[in-house]
């Protein structure tokens, strides 16, 4: 796997955004607290979206892009990609 985006959903319904290379371990790394400070006090968190992309660059772009939505629009986002698995 290269580059991921991906979203977590915060116990407070905040959404977090980020880029990896290694989805598992970054997750275990946000669950446990010691992912980011912005979710050590929002715990627990679920992964709600990710998206692969093919360089670090790449994924650094569209991460900066998510960032910068709505969260109107990063919900729409997440309700498609789930839409997107179920059909």
């Amino acid at each position: 796997m290269g580059w991921v985006v991906y979203m977590l959903r915060c116990r407070t319904g905040e959404l977090y955004t980020g880029s990896t290379r290694d989805m598992e371990r970054r997750l275990k790394e946000h669950s446990s607290g010691r992912g980011s400070r912005f979710t050590r006090s929002r715990r627990p968190v679920v992964l709600v979206y990710m998206e692969e992309q093919g360089s670090r660059s790449e994924a650094l772009r569209r991460e900066i892009a998510i960032k910068a939505m709505a969260r109107k629009e990063k919900l729409l986002l997440v309700a498609q990609t789930a839409l997107a698995k179920t059909a």
